[in-house]
């Protein structure tokens, strides 16, 4: 492991012993969960301005929302952005709006979509999932944890809509917010801060593997090349530890690599392996059978899916 790769993992590490743990002056990391068996959290990054807090993502549990909250004591949220609708970086707005009345949510309109799509399905097969746990309530608390996210509705989308990348001034300090379309989802945000040069890219990276649910993976790469032109310092990704350009450049290759071998006659096994060996750089020991699972699992559903399926997630 490089000393930069080591310094940045000491950083995650003392985050996840401590909720927040500052990355760069004015800017601290709230890291998410992300465990087999678990539905997870995406990482939240706080950015502070002159005229309070700018939070970009919001997880999804109880108790990630609750570390913003306490980090956010003592100053303001006054802007919440969101890579995007999936719960674990949405989850968080309804608590937060609560604390925070005043706060803007900055946002892509394609949660409206979601809501009455990917979102409702997924309501539809989590009631059948309680159902089936009949009189097991501690088995289906976290299947009615997330129908209440998803039956919050309007309270997760944001009054400010982004549908286009421009410089923006957010609690008083500069930033420039990007936009993705038909990438991760529908419509996908990050957000460069020029004086720390962090970029959180929301779930455009991700570790240990990428998540592809509801991505259209060739815009997914154009996305990725968007990104590597930003002059960032440090990259916080949805999942996953942060990242410096060199780390970075690991994960794109990878990414390409895992899409031509997708899109190849190669035994499955091939390409989950050469994710492994291409990325190893960047996925701790711990999260290796974890990493394999997702790729088991995306390889066959998203990669070498139907190919209407991945034409409806790449409509323009």
């Amino acid at each position: 492991m490089s000393r930069v790769a080591a310094i940045v993992l000491s950083f995650f590490l003392a985050a996840v012993a401590s909720a927040a743990t500052r990355i760069a002056p004015g800017v601290d990391l709230i890291p998410g969960e992300f465990v087999a068996g678990k539905q997870p959290d995406g990482n939240t990054v706080v950015f502070e301005g002159r005229d309070g807090l700018v939070v970009f993502d919001t997880g999804r549990h109880v108790e990630h929302v609750q570390a913003i909250i306490d980090f956010a004591a003592k100053r303001p949220v006054v802007a919440i952005v969101n890579s995007h609708w999936h719960l674990d970086h949405v989850g968080g707005n309804v608590r937060l709006r609560e604390a925070y009345p005043q706060a803007h949510v900055y946002s892509s309109a394609a949660i409206d979509d979601a809501l009455q799509g990917f979102l409702a399905n997924y309501r539809e097969q989590l009631e059948g999932a309680i159902k089936q746990a009949g009189n097991d309530a501690e088995k289906a608390a976290p299947w009615r944890a997330e129908i209440a996210l998803i039956d919050a509705g309007s309270r997760l989308a944001p009054d400010q809509r982004i549908d286009a990348s421009g410089a923006r001034t957010l609690a008083g300090r500069a930033m420039h917010i990007g936009f993705e379309k038909d990438a991760v989802t529908a419509g996908d945000v990050w957000l460069f801060d020029p004086k720390s040069r962090v970029l959180a890219s929301g779930d455009l990276v991700t570790l240990p593997a990428p998540l592809f649910d509801t991505a259209c993976p060739e815009r997914w790469r154009t996305a990725l090349g968007d990104l590597d032109r930003v002059d960032f310092r440090m990259l916080v990704p949805g999942h996953g530890a942060p990242m410096h350009r060199a780390e970075f450049k690991t994960y794109r290759n990878a990414f390409d690599h895992l899409l031509a071998c997708g899109a190849s006659k190669e035994a499955k096994q091939a390409c989950i392996d050469g994710w492994m060996r291409d990325a190893r750089k960047l996925i701790p020991a711990a999260d290796e059978a974890l990493a394999r699972s997702l790729l088991d699992y995306y390889i066959d559903g998203s990669l070498r899916a139907d190919a209407e399926k991945t034409r409806k997630l790449c409509i323009a």
